[in-house]
């Protein structure tokens, strides 16, 4: 097995290794809307290979989920992740949901349709670039190496999935200040307040995997 992080371009859905070192448990990330490894690389992983999918455009996938069988599987699951992770074989030992929901484009439970259309039809280099910013409560400086025709493709994709209703997180992690998926949307959903005190991406304030399980 190799030892440093390959990424894998397929038909749909994309993966990539973050970690692969042959360590019997394993950390499966499903990241949000438009992103990459960029807001997670920073993390340790520890005794934890992590395997990450990204890039929702299409939900087909040339992976083949027999490979990670034998490992002991955790699930770290953000943002548009949290929806799109429940449409996948589930048999992990933990499952963390971090500012999602299982209904993350609905007028109660996550993203206003209103905005979220307006956001496809207006979509630009100024759009991702406020997206980012709204991310994070104080100014980080980021690059994501996805293009604007991608990223905008894959907010019309996400508007065409519905999560599996009876997939269940066993703990779920709520920022106080979500300026994406509000913060009263998920406190709503989940029926529990805000747990730590961020912005929608939190990974900043965290140093190794192990500490979003």
């Amino acid at each position: 097995m190799v030892n440093t992080p390959y990424l894998y371009y397929n038909i749909g859905m994309k993966y990539k290794w973050l970690n692969k070192k042959e360590n019997q448990e394993l950390i499966v990330f499903f990241n949000g809307w438009g992103l990459d490894e960029t807001v997670v690389k920073h993390l340790d992983p520890e005794e934890y290979d992590v395997l990450m999918f990204y890039d929702y455009n299409s939900l087909e996938t040339d992976f083949d989920f027999n490979e990670i069988s034998g490992y002991r599987k955790h699930l770290i699951a953000w943002s548009m992740g949290v929806m799109t992770a429940s449409l996948f074989p589930n048999d992990y030992l933990t499952l963390t949901a971090i500012n999602g929901t299982l209904r993350p484009i609905d007028t109660d439970f996550g993203i206003n349709p209103k905005i979220y259309d307006l956001t496809i039809k207006g979509f630009n280099k100024n759009g991702i670039e406020k997206f980012i910013k709204n991310m994070f409560d104080s100014p980080v400086n980021i690059t994501i190496s996805r293009d604007i025709e991608n990223q905008q493709s894959e907010l019309t994709a996400l508007k065409t999935y519905k999560a599996n209703p009876n997939f269940k997180y066993t703990k779920i992690i709520i920022s106080s200040n979500d300026k994406i998926i509000p913060t009263s949307a998920q406190e709503r959903y989940w029926r529990q307040k805000s747990n730590i005190k961020s912005g929608h991406c939190p990974f900043f304030i965290f140093k190794k995997w192990s500490e979003l399980l």
